[in-house]
């Protein structure tokens, strides 16, 4: 992952849990509100290329729904993957009030620092997070890339 990204999911990564949260929760029931029409509408010809059928059309919108909530998913698992990557007590800090969606005036006041200090910091803890990669388990020993002597 390049800083770019790193510093878009640090930025969204509080709404995005929020988003979570309450996209799973809402998205559990079985949309009891869906209903057939009835009256003198109910039997006039639909639109063209799409199905009538309320309950697919419900379905097709929870769908949608549940594919925003597994890439908001793997876009914090990469960052929570990297984050013990840091270790500095003050970056550690920083970075705990940035995943709460705090401000940094608010983390600046709280830890009582400036506030460019503590974009300093931030940045610092983007380019730790960015540079970081995780460890990838059963890798074979000869596909990593080990020094070798030539003989030339």
């Amino acid at each position: 992952m390049n800083e770019k990204e790193i510093e878009s999911i640090l930025k969204d990564y509080h709404w995005m849990m929020n988003s979570i949260r309450i996209l799973r929760e809402s998205l559990n029931d079985a949309g009891e509100r869906v209903v057939r029409q009835y009256g003198p509408d109910s039997d006039m010809p639909k639109a063209k290329g799409r199905t009538s059928d309320p309950v697919y059309q419900e379905y097709l919108r929870r769908e949608k729904r549940w594919k925003k909530v597994h890439e908001y998913e793997r876009k914090i698992q990469l960052l929570q993957q990297r984050l013990h990557a840091i270790e500095d007590e003050r970056e550690i800090e920083v970075l705990h009030w940035l995943l709460e969606g705090k401000s940094y005036r608010w983390i600046a006041m709280h830890m009582g620092l400036s506030h460019s200090h503590i974009r300093r910091l931030r940045e610092k803890i983007i380019e730790q997070l960015a540079e970081y990669v995780p460890n990838v388990p059963d890798v074979p020993k000869d596909t990593i890339l080990q020094e070798h002597h030539s003989a030339c």
